[in-house]
């Protein structure tokens, strides 16, 4: 209970030292980037349609995939963490509160797992794509809807996620290589 103290803490301060009318506007607006994951798969899409990304549309896509079911198919569920907003319920939220479980943070974790699939492709897009991640996820925290951990969690989950993705691609492009190898001989 300790930890959720001083989570609670943190969030408690940014709700009275750093909220504004235009960071209720902005951090309400922003944080619906990451809604299900919208702003990452459209990215996705796009690298997908365009021949000299479409390898990058790929490890995205597959990374995103790993991240739908390790993060919001298993690890929310097992882990089952109450939000924030549950445990203090004076606070007001912005957004409408979210149904699922807190830990770890989905938007954070699709959002890195995006900016992970870019760097470990060595993807100049890496940077831009982390600018957006580090503020949809703060988002979360200025909202009330995680700890701290959650959004650092997912960060964490979501790059791993990022290179598992980029992994699996290229080792599927390894096999489909081999198998023309041999059929061509």
């Amino acid at each position: 209970m300790a930890v959720n103290l001083f989570e609670i803490g943190i969030l408690d301060w940014i709700q009275n030292n750093l909220r504004t009318g235009f960071g209720d506007f902005f951090m309400s607006k922003i944080t619906v980037l990451g809604d299900g994951g919208i702003v990452w798969i459209l990215m996705t899409l796009a690298l997908l349609l365009i021949p000299r990304t479409r390898k990058l549309g790929l490890c995205c896509a597959v990374s995103l995939l790993i991240d739908l079911a390790l993060c919001n198919g298993l690890l929310k569920n097992l882990i089952a963490r109450t939000r924030p907003y549950v445990v203090n319920p004076d606070v007001v939220l912005l957004v409408p509160p979210p149904g699922e479980y807190s830990f770890p943070s989905g938007h954070a974790a699709a959002s890195f797992t995006a900016v992970g699939a870019l760097a470990f492709n060595k993807s100049k897009l890496w940077i831009p794509t982390c600018v957006v991640a580090v503020i949809v996820s703060l988002s979360r925290l200025y909202l009330y809807v995680h700890y701290p951990t959650d959004v650092l969690g997912g960060a964490v989950l979501g790059f791993l996620f990022g290179y598992l993705g980029t992994l699996v691609v290229r080792k599927a492009g390894e096999v489909i290589q081999k198998r023309r190898g041999k059929s061509g001989e």
